[in-house]
């Protein structure tokens, strides 16, 4: 058994709000995207259910003609629902500290677990080769958690868009980034 999920952070968006589309620029990128990854094989998209994702994927599910699957637990990990100045560094408090959690957020531990929930689910399904397309925060955590050293400086050096190939066998799972600068 071999899956492969081509995780994809969302393009350049023009604000954190779950209904904040994609800029010029990121919806040119969502297009540009669809080219190098029109030659994967996919049996299945699936998306966080903020719009700057699914706008990201659209032009290539279009073009592959398949559904995009849209499940919440992809969404973006929310740090705290109180404006906090100091955000940078508490968001790195939480790399260190997995349970560490702030007013109204959740605790990294927390967002690792609905997101290993769904690849869990694409191991057991049918499918083979899947696209999962989310955001920095969630797909950092996901990768750490396959990788102890993927951390918050790794974190700062994801770009929109990325793709990582994950890649799970019977004897582990192992990922690498796929896009070039």
């Amino acid at each position: 058994m071999t899956k492969n999920i081509y995780i994809i952070r969302h393009c350049k968006a023009g604000g954190q709000a779950p209904n904040a589309p994609l800029t010029e620029e990121g919806f040119i990128q969502a297009n540009e995207l669809a080219e190098p990854l029109s030659d994967l094989k996919v049996d299945r998209v699936i998306s966080s259910p903020f719009l700057r994702a699914i706008q990201t994927i659209n032009p290539f599910a279009e073009n592959k003609d398949i559904d995009i699957e849209v499940d919440s637990r992809l969404a973006e990990r929310v740090l705290s629902t109180t404006f906090l100045t100091d955000w940078m560094e508490k968001l790195e408090e939480t790399f260190d500290d997995m349970d560490l959690k702030f007013e109204g957020g959740e605790s990294s531990n927390e967002a690792v677990k609905r997101i290993v929930e769904v690849v869990d689910e694409i191991v057991v399904s049918g499918s083979e080769n899947t696209v999962m397309v989310a955001h920095g925060g969630i797909i950092s955590l996901l990768l750490n958690f396959y990788d102890k050293s993927f951390g918050f400086e790794q974190w700062m050096g994801l770009r929109n868009p990325d793709v990582y190939h994950l890649k799970v066998t019977e004897t582990g799972a192992n990922f690498n980034r796929l896009l070039n600068d």
